[in-house]
């Protein structure tokens, strides 16, 4: 296993590296970090989650030099909020050789962005939009450009930026380094990188070992107006302590948050018609724990970094494999164990068939759950916490008047008179039916329904779509 001292940093990044609790390097950044600073070109593979930002983020602060007053290495990302996290983890990376990261993104003032790039960022992280306009503004310069990052280039080409992208690059140095990052590597990517990229490396991981390992992967058929009821149910049968729900329509993000609310649970909904500081109110909730369950689109969940998520619930089937393993993916994280659970309606299984033989994944087929789970799962969740509140020591001053009660009332009767208080008892809230979302377009020719133990033994390799390249690819 290589470790951070071989791969020689400075003593200034290394620093910052041992702060941000590395100890050894992710394949994806043991593999990527020589090549970049050798000055290669990369193609890199990998899913969030993985450790591609400080990959390509520790050989951009240690190749900027502090000393220069212009921008010197530009990352590219879809999302306002992947901006913001790549930038305050490049800061983070960089704060002992004063290297500075600035994020750029739609929903901000732009005044703002242009008071702060007066003091000389080294790195500016934005989504193409935003980069454009200040482009055009002539507010950023960048003819001593010298690397350039595309990160998540599938979900930018998927989201409408292939032009921006294009129109941003023709605006730089062609004696640049470039850096793309991309979770699945289709055709249109392909093309992209051999545009404007100089024999590039290409390195890969495995996303079994990186993405779906620890994730139990499952589905149960309802009728569309079942949904929400069977949602409820399994809120109540895992008691989840992070959850996201994925909607297929900020419409339907909307009724789901409100009607969860209404039967008592914790519930934010995030989409991409929230302004800037509501969606900010959201994550941070979300991240304190103070909400237990995220509802979200596919486009608002776009490079959220969010740790100890414990289930994914699919509410709606994603419209193709590669958005259905980005979903899960945002649980069973560094190491820790996860589950998804699809709700799949009868017209929607050829589709979830289509999805499982892509991502050569079993998932497993599970009833809808009865009454009888529901009510287990509360009293388990009660259980749990009452013997985790027994083990703190802040209980202590709860002795006393539990003695006394003791004196009094038996301590069979009281225990279940405290379970009993400590369940919540499922509401029965009338729950009304949610918009319709657009009906699944089933890709390729796919025909069949989802097996049942059908991936058992493969490998979830993906395909190699780089044979036709001379570049070595390396992998894990």
């Amino acid at each position: 296993m290589t470790t951070f001292q071989e791969l020689s940093l400075s003593a200034e990044i290394s620093r910052a590296v041992s702060q941000m609790g590395f100890e050894e390097p992710t394949p994806i950044q043991a593999m990527t970090i020589p090549l970049v600073m050798q000055g290669r070109d990369v193609i890199g593979r990998a899913q969030t989650g993985t450790g591609k930002t400080a990959a390509f983020g520790i050989p951009l602060a240690e190749q900027c030099n502090p000393e220069l007053d212009s921008i010197q290495a530009m990352v590219i990302t879809p999302t306002r909020e992947l901006a913001m996290q790549v930038a305050e983890e490049l800061n983070r990376i960089g704060q002992y050789k004063r290297i500075r990261s600035l994020p750029l993104y739609g929903g901000q003032e732009i005044t703002r962005q242009i008071k702060a790039l007066k003091q000389r960022p080294a790195i500016i992280v934005g989504t193409p939009g935003r980069l454009l306009d200040h482009i055009r503004r002539r507010t950023i310069r960048l003819d001593q450009l010298q690397m350039v990052v595309l990160d998540e280039a599938d979900e930018m080409l998927n989201m409408g930026f292939k032009e921006d992208i294009e129109a941003i690059l023709a605006k730089t140095p062609t004696t640049r380094q470039n850096l793309l990052f991309s979770a699945t590597m289709p055709v249109n990517i392909q093309n992209l990188a051999r545009s404007f990229m100089h024999d590039p490396e290409i390195v890969q991981t495995n996303p079994k070992e990186v993405t779906v390992a620890n994730i139990e992967q499952e589905y149960i058929e309802v009728d569309e107006n079942q949904k929400m009821d069977v949602l409820c149910r399994l809120l109540d049968v895992h008691s989840p302590e992070a959850v996201i729900v994925f909607a297929r329509t900020k419409r339907r993000v909307d009724e789901v948050t409100e009607a969860l609310s209404s039967r008592g649970y914790s519930a934010e909904g995030i989409h991409g018609d929230m302004t800037q500081s509501n969606r900010d109110m959201v994550m941070h909730k979300f991240k304190l724990g103070v909400s237990e369950v995220l509802v979200a689109t596919d486009v608002a969940s776009r490079g959220l970094d969010i740790t100890g998520v414990t289930h994914v619930f699919n509410l709606d089937i994603p419209q193709d494999a590669e958005s259905y393993v980005h979903r899960i993916g945002r649980t069973g994280r560094a190491g820790e164990k996860g589950r998804a659970v699809t709700l799949v309606t009868p017209r929607e299984l050829r589709h979830l068939g289509y999805i499982q033989e892509h991502t050569r994944q079993e998932v497993t087929r599970r009833p809808i759950p009865s009454v009888d789970d529901v009510k287990f799962g509360l009293r388990k969740a009660a259980l749990d916490n009452l013997l985790s509140a027994a083990s703190m020591k802040d209980a202590d001053d709860y002795r006393s008047l539990a003695e006394n009660l003791l004196e009094e009332h038996d301590a069979v009767t009281l225990l279940a008179a405290a379970l009993k208080v400590m369940t919540r008892e499922r509401d029965q809230t009338p729950l009304q039916n949610l918009t319709l979302a657009p009906p699944i377009i089933v890709k390729g020719n796919y025909t069949g329904r989802p097996k049942r133990n059908s991936s058992k033994g493969k490998s979830n390799q993906p395909r190699n779509d780089h044979k036709h390249r001379r570049s070595k690819i390396y992998t894990n």
